[in-house]
């Protein structure tokens, strides 16, 4: 059975530039992320394929799943746990079909209605959001909010992951919605420290399901 863990975090070069990929991530995992997403937007094949590896082999050490965000190549050549994609991606069913049944598919949604249809085309679970106004993503949708999000939570029937400003000042009321998780960029990567900035999140996140 795959595993889609709670707290995701994504790495970024583009919002900062003080830490790599490899560092955010592997300063994730020390603060007890349970799934690195691999963001990266810009940039060579071979240098995506190098930094895919190196952060497979960090999140293999700490038993955490790694899923490449929207290059389905750049996750079967690097041997990651799965991956993400967006609306304007390859296709759920092609990802399928090149990744096969073990691997994790993710896909992005802006509303409840959305995250039916990729729950329909085959994904293992929904990144859904913006649930704040964020910064990280130039072509997010509107936001949807916290009642949005108890929407989509209520009438879903796969994991929703919650993305978009969370923060660990707001995550309490995303929380409260029963989402099963939530995926994080600039709250991190723009940390002072990110991985006690990914500490704390873990905290909460535990405290809550206590």
């Amino acid at each position: 059975m795959k595993t889609i863990g709670r707290l995701h975090v994504l790495t970024d070069s583009e919002l900062q530039s003080r830490w790599g990929h490899l560092d955010l991530a592997r300063a994730a995992l020390d603060g007890g992320a349970e799934a690195i997403q691999y963001r990266r937007k810009h940039g060579p094949t071979l240098l995506m394929l190098k930094e895919a590896i190196a952060i497979r082999e960090a999140c293999r050490r700490r038993k955490v799943s790694l899923v490449v965000n929207d290059r389905v190549d750049i996750a079967l050549f690097a041997d990651a746990d799965g991956v993400h994609l967006g609306q304007q991606d390859i296709p759920i069913a092609l990802a399928r079909d090149l990744l096969g049944p073990g691997r994790i598919i993710g896909g992005s949604a802006d509303h409840e209605d959305e995250a039916g249809a990729r729950h329909r085309e085959g994904v293992d679970y929904v990144g859904i959001g913006p649930i704040f106004v964020t910064t990280s993503k130039r072509d997010a949708g509107p936001v949807l909010g916290i009642s949005g999000l108890a929407r989509a939570v209520r009438a879903a029937n796969i994991p929703l992951i919650a993305i978009g400003g969370i923060t660990a000042e707001n995550l309490a009321e995303v929380l409260a919605t029963g989402v099963h998780g939530v995926a994080v960029l600039g709250a991190v990567c723009l940390a002072a420290d990110p991985a006690v900035a990914v500490a704390k999140l873990r905290f909460l996140i535990e405290a809550h399901t206590a």
